[in-house]
């Protein structure tokens, strides 16, 4: 029997002494027989770091320099990590025993398949599904980004209705399992984008690299939610704005590329004034934000360092044929099996 790859569970901290005190034991408790376990500090101010070290001595400090944010503080930790997998961990996260073992061994089945999720249920409503990553992230042709288990603010109970392997578009970065290879042949995050959506990035550039991702029922893990920047937060709203406009620019294929952002102006100024209609002028400054900041961007962004092959949206995995919000909000359709995905849709007698 060949030996077990190995696994790095790697997780971010910034100020989460209260996290680490509640989730840390769990993931301690992980039964993964070639493991080593990381804790990558983020300029914590708090004492958080001296906490582990005086109670996990197994754990190992990694120790940035600066707030660099989701992204940033990966891509530094990770240098510093030798390992065949990664587990991108949140410290919000709690972890069932024998979590990391079904992933591994749906990971070792296909050498293609570059980033695996669990199931991720919300700790405070064991029996729904997360926000963050639920059964697997999908996206619509215009580049809104859902699970299957949770469309925008409605997530669903988990009666089983997932529990089926399956490719996705995107994995959630709480609980993000990842070949250390993969991760840096695609040349890892993008730490122009801080935090949110830097995985959904990551995993678009890994298709167009030829690779796969997937969801395995099998793992469960339980997660907090909005332990940095809660729903609803003007920096949250900007950040998901800004990001998802870079990441439509850097990964649409050029023939796509117009057409999709054009579209998607027109849906952010409504939701802009829909904000400003709700008595949240905060929410309007902050989209107004997004979008002058990815016109910066835009400014010095170069493509030519991008020499990933192109790849139409439609041809991935996980892409929703459609427009969710359109689905969503007038049709009603809050749930993912309600959605109709052309991929996944059952033939009717």
């Amino acid at each position: 029997m060949s030996a077990l790859p190995s696994v790095a569970v790697v997780i971010l901290n910034w100020n989460g002494k209260g996290f680490l005190e509640k989730f840390l034991p769990s993931v301690c408790r992980s039964t993964y027989g070639n493991l080593e376990l990381y804790l990558a500090d983020n300029a914590s101010t708090d004492d958080s770091v001296a906490y582990v070290q005086a109670h996990f001595p197994q754990v190992k400090i990694i120790q940035n320099p600066s707030n660099n944010g989701f992204a940033g503080g990966y891509n530094e930790a990770l240098q510093h990590v030798q390992a065949d997998i990664y587990v991108l961990l949140n410290q919000d996260v709690e972890v069932e025993q024998g979590w990391i073992e079904p992933v591994v061994a749906l990971m070792e089945e296909d050498r293609q398949l570059a980033a695996c999720q669990p199931k991720l249920r919300a700790y405070h409503q064991p029996d729904e599904f997360e926000y963050a990553g639920a059964a697997g992230g999908w996206m619509d042709i215009l580049g809104y980004t859902f699970c299957r288990g949770r469309i925008l603010y409605t997530t669903e109970k988990d009666n089983g209705q997932y529990d089926d392997v399956q490719d996705i578009f995107w994995a959630t970065g709480a609980a993000l399992f990842i070949r250390a290879a993969c991760f840096h042949e695609v040349g890892g995050f993008d730490a122009d984008f801080f935090a949110h959506m830097e995985e959904v990035d990551l995993c678009w550039r890994l298709q167009r690299a030829g690779y796969r991702i997937a969801y395995c029922p099998d793992a469960l893990v339980f997660h907090v939610g909005g332990g940095s920047l809660p729903q609803g937060n003007p920096r949250k709203l900007y950040l998901n704005f800004r990001n998802n406009l870079m990441m439509l620019w850097k990964n649409l294929h050029p023939a796509d590329r117009w057409i999709v952002l054009f579209q998607r102006v027109f849906l952010d100024v409504l939701a802009g004034a829909k904000s400003l209609a709700a008595g949240k002028p905060k929410d309007m400054t902050a989209i107004i934000r997004a979008y002058r900041d990815y016109a910066r961007w835009r400014r010095k962004y170069d493509l030519r360092q991008d020499q990933l092959p192109w790849k139409k949206l439609l041809d991935m995995k996980g892409v929703f044929h459609g427009i969710m919000i359109w689905r969503y909000y007038f049709l009603g359709r809050k749930k993912f099996a309600e959605l109709e995905p052309v991929k996944t849709r059952k033939k009717r007698a």
